[in-house]
């Protein structure tokens, strides 16, 4: 009996015992391809021996140091990497631990912010529905994942949700993508009015929609809108990048590719690969100068920010993907996986759609093609869905309520930037036979 209290009551799952490339191996000798690289985390795999070396080598230096007593060679180091890299007017970088440690810290970052340059009114939050942000309880409610926030709605702080930019599910038939895309960020601009410009502090987004919706990217100049909409009012943009960033969508950032940089980003997951928890907050330089300006700290932090084995992963995953161009195996491999995915369930009755950027793609499943009709809640297509994969060697991440948090079900797709064609190929083939093993069972 296990102890541990697993994601589960109901029992625990397989025990892994190692990791080799693409794959995981359970206790019982069973290989399992990553095709979701756990949570879009595993960017470099299983066993990567550069990155081991480069742990054990942080191991014989220095373990842990507090930093509220020193820094350290591999923080500082990341940091400077990461700023090379940044989007543009990112400057600083604060380390945490983890994607919801991050976010926490952005919507203090914000807040603090327009405290220390005299605009304290400034409290709201706005966020998107169908988003997430975070498990900690300031993550929670910025997102919009309602299932996720139901029982804890009493905790919660107030914010404020807006529509998403969800062509498959919300884009009228007759409208084009550049009016679609004014009219979702034109919720954004209502949204600011209703509340007062005065009293708004940020707008967060995902670039593009992770694991509630699955790997929805924006529409045209959505984003762009957005930008402006926040520099009218005065406004912050945090772009969270913890899930579709460092490198998932095919360029480091996901918003280099809509010409946008926000005012705060937070990165986690791909950052360190799975090798150690890491997270981080890149932000711009007046935000800096605020701090720095007035009260002279970020009034926060943890226990093991900056902690020097999670840097020096961070560090050698990062530096790994720059040295074997590991970008062009994204984008490569990406246009084959979204070839073989429309392929393989391009005309499948209940598929309803493709998406994705990179090596981070969904399939949205339907019980109506047509009429994009989603399948009954109670049937619970996508746990079945997992357990088929599963049986397969193949491990995926689905998830329900796709469309309001009740409805719907997709399966996101994220296999570390180090998969081969053959990979690709076979990833595709037991995600078919899992897809048409659980219809069965959902029937």
């Amino acid at each position: 009996m296990s102890r541990l209290l697993h994601r589960s009551a109901a029992g625990a799952p397989p025990v892994a015992i190692g990791g080799e490339g693409v794959e995981l191996i359970d206790a019982e000798g069973r290989r399992y391809i990553d095709a979701s690289g756990g949570a879009a985390v595993s960017c470099l795999g299983h066993g990567h021996p550069d990155v081991i070396s480069a742990l054990h080598a942080q191991l014989d230096r220095l373990a842990y140091a507090h930093t509220g007593f020193f820094t350290s060679e591999a923080a500082e180091a990341l940091a400077e990497q990461l700023v090379a890299t940044a989007p543009e007017g990112l400057s600083r970088v604060y380390l945490v631990s983890g994607g919801s440690e991050a976010v926490e810290a952005a919507l203090k970052m914000a807040r603090q912010y327009f405290v220390e340059i005299g605009q304290p009114d400034r409290r709201h939050v706005i966020t998107r529905r169908q988003s997430y942000h975070g498990n900690t309880l300031g993550a929670l409610a910025a997102g919009g994942n309602e299932w996720r926030r139901a029982q804890f709605a009493p905790l919660l702080i107030e914010t404020h949700h807006v529509d998403p930019c969800f062509a498959y599910r919300f884009q009228e038939p007759d409208e084009s993508d550049d009016a679609y895309a004014a009219r979702a960020a034109q919720s954004l601009e209502d949204k600011i009015l209703e509340l007062g410009p005065d009293a708004v502090m940020a707008f967060v987004a995902e670039t593009v929609v992770g694991a509630t919706a699955g790997a929805v990217p924006p529409v045209a100049d959505y984003l762009k809108r957005v930008r402006a909409i926040c520099d009218r009012y005065g406004v912050l943009l945090i772009l969270d990048e913890v899930m579709c960033g460092m490198g998932r969508t095919g360029t480091l950032h996901a918003c280099e590719q809509d010409g946008v940089a926000p005012d705060l980003m937070t990165i986690a997951k791909g950052l360190g690969g799975g090798y150690q928890p890491i997270g981080a907050v890149l932000l711009s330089q007046r935000i800096f100068d605020a701090f720095a300006r007035g009260s002279g700290f970020f009034q926060h932090g943890h226990t093991y920010m900056a902690h020097p084995m999670a840097a020096a992963a961070g560090l050698a995953v990062q530096r790994i993907i720059a040295r074997d161009r590991l970008l062009n195996n994204v984008v490569s491999m990406g246009g084959r996986l979204r070839r073989r995915l429309e392929e393989r369930f391009g005309n499948a009755p209940h598929v309803g759609d493709v998406r994705g950027r990179g090596l981070f793609q969904a399939i949205e499943l339907v019980r109506d093609r047509a009429s994009r009709a989603p399948f009954e809640p109670s049937r619970k297509l996508h746990a079945h869905l997992k357990r088929e994969a599963m049986a397969r060697g193949l491990m995926v991440y689905p998830m329900g309520g796709t469309i309001d948090g009740v409805n719907g079900d997709h399966v996101l797709l994220a296999p570390p930037f180090i998969v081969s064609e053959a990979e690709i190929d076979a990833i595709v083939e037991r995600l078919g036979d899992a897809v048409d093993a659980a219809l069965v069972r959902a029937a």
